[in-house]
């Protein structure tokens, strides 16, 4: 997609470097002048916020390793030394708490967008596989941090999920006593577990390093949906594309610097901030927030086995998802119908959350300033989880394909260079392609 290259060095190191490594020559080709769609959204943006977020989450994690006890003795007066006593630790700590976070949030956002605009589709159905590969190694990354304070949610959390994984057949109690490293959650696993979240983050630059190979090679998408046929189609990534994902940078980054230093702990649980205590367990054991929805899918069947098996299935479809949307048209600006049924997916997945949030045997009843949560034999919550799950599934499983047969979509633009008409009425000669075509 690159072309041919037109770096041409200008001092006596530069033509030097270029004939043993050309390293700059490679960054301008691939980077600035890397031919990039001309009508990319805000929504584009969201890539590079999660390459600052990356960056951003392992600074601060290596310097928050130079200071944390990786004992259950220790772990959680540790992390409280940090925020006291540590220069500045007290921010490091903050930045790297809310950062999975906005990291989460980010990454969903990007998620979203490539469903919309049909990012998954043929020729970049390894990009996406990356893609997910990253969202899986995030989650087991997120999860392993979170132990790591040793709270009572923290110790708690663990012994959930790593009794859960016992649950899988043939591999399960194994993969259980190699994380525990004995016979229950204990010091052993703390150290397992720091050791593997301070490695992950590598492999996860590691991966991105071919996330990005892989989307060089077809190039980007665009809201359209439609394949670059020219070069007056696209234009280079800087400074085209560096000013305006520089501006949507700052505006996320004035987003997670409102949470870093107004409210912190705002996305934590509480009772987190008590020492962990093998012999008293919370109430509820909950999650993060962007754990939520698989959290309510794995409550929503009574069946521990088959509880972990759909949850495992929810992120497992995502990778399958490209040969699963059998429709033409890329970007769902042209497709009405599967839009809806992609704001209905949002909503499910919403509710899920929701549901991942609360007790399972708890109902919602109305009263007239709002609703509100009691204890009940109707079990609301299990039934929304339920509801929420088998659209999850059927969405990926039954709409995607039946819809991508049956639908008929709007007019597609022959290339992104042409304005995009507002209803077929108007479209003139040409200015549509066929199904085979678009795409």
């Amino acid at each position: 997609m690159s072309g041919h290259s037109t770096y041409e060095p200008k001092t006596g190191f530069e033509r030097w470097l270029d004939t043993r490594l050309p390293i700059i020559r490679f960054m301008k080709d691939t980077a600035l002048d890397f031919p990039t769609p001309k009508n990319l959204n805000y929504w584009w943006t969201f890539g590079g916020i999660l390459a600052l977020m990356l960056g951003i989450q392992i600074v601060t994690g290596v310097v928050l390793a130079m200071h944390y006890i990786p004992n259950a003795a220790m772990a959680f007066d540790s992390v409280e030394r940090i925020r006291r006593d540590v220069n500045y630790g007290w921010l490091i700590q903050f930045m790297h708490a809310n950062g999975a976070s906005m990291f989460f949030l980010a990454v969903y956002v990007h998620m979203f967008r490539n469903l919309y605009y049909g990012s998954y589709k043929a020729p970049r159905e390894v990009l996406w596989i990356l893609g997910c590969v990253i969202y899986l190694l995030m989650m087991a990354t997120a999860f392993l941090g979170y132990v790591l304070p040793w709270g009572q949610m923290s110790f708690h959390g663990a012994v959930v999920i790593t009794n859960l994984l016992g649950a899988l057949p043939v591999v399960g109690p194994a993969i259980t006593k190699l994380l525990w490293g004995g016979f229950a959650v204990d010091n052993p696993t703390l150290n397992r577990f720091f050791s593997l979240h301070y490695l992950m983050p590598f492999v996860i630059a590691g991966v991105v390093i071919l996330h990005i190979w892989a989307l060089h090679v077809p190039g980007n998408n665009n809201p359209t949906g439609v394949n670059v046929k020219s070069p007056k189609d696209t234009v280079p990534f800087h400074p085209y594309y560096t000013v305006k994902d520089g501006f949507a940078i700052s505006v996320f980054l004035l987003m997670y610097g409102v949470f870093v230093f107004y409210m912190p702990d705002s996305l934590g649980d509480a009772i987190n901030y008590v020492p962990a205590n093998p012999l008293q367990t919370p109430p509820e054991i909950v999650p993060e927030w962007y754990l939520l929805p698989f959290y309510a899918i794995l409550r929503a069947v009574p069946d521990k086995l088959m509880g972990v098996l759909l949850m495992f299935s929810a992120i497992a479809v995502l990778f399958v998802l490209p040969w699963l949307d059998t429709s033409k048209v890329r970007s769902m600006r042209y497709r009405p119908t599967a839009r809806l049924y992609l704001a209905i997916f949002l909503l499910a997945c919403l509710v899920l959350g929701y549901c991942g949030a609360h007790p399972p045997d708890q109902a919602i009843v109305g009263e007239p300033s709002g609703f509100i949560l009691m204890d009940s034999d109707i079990n609301s919550i299990t039934w929304l989880s339920r509801i929420g799950a088998l659209y999850y599934f059927a969405y990926f499983l039954l709409v995607m394909p039946i819809l991508g047969l049956t639908e008929k979509p709007l007019p597609v633009p022959e290339s992104i260079s042409e304005p995009v008409l507002s209803h077929p009425a108007g479209a003139p000669a040409g200015a549509t392609a066929s199904p085979e075509k678009r795409g």
